[in-house]
């Protein structure tokens, strides 16, 4: 089974991102929900259980923007990934009011 994280960084501020809600999602539907910390993290979405397959991380970044006070373009940001095997998978996410990226990290 694998682990999962995430980092969300808010880089029009140059600091991490935090209270943005999230959703973890699999083929049967939402897995778990989570909002990041002080640090733009979250250290474990699925705790610890998460088989081979593909998932999907829906961040609301309509939400963290209009805490914000800031209009943004994308009104959620939604990463899908494959978990190949068992072990640490990492997914950040640079996050500005108009634009993404994001990548696989350790």
């Amino acid at each position: 089974m694998a682990t999962l994280s995430t980092h969300v960084l808010d880089t029009s501020l140059g600091r991490p991102a935090a209270g943005v809600s999230l959703r973890l999602e699999g083929d049967g539907g939402q897995l778990a929900e989570a909002v990041t910390d002080a640090d733009g993290r979250v250290s474990d979405l699925g705790g610890g259980t998460l088989a081979p397959g593909t998932y999907r991380l829906r961040f609301d970044t309509a939400g963290y923007f209009a805490q914000r006070g800031v209009e943004g373009f994308y009104p959620e940001v939604l990463v899908a990934f494959t978990i190949q095997a068992d072990g640490h998978v990492h997914v950040p996410l640079l996050l500005s009011p108009f634009g993404y990226s994001t990548y696989r990290g350790s």
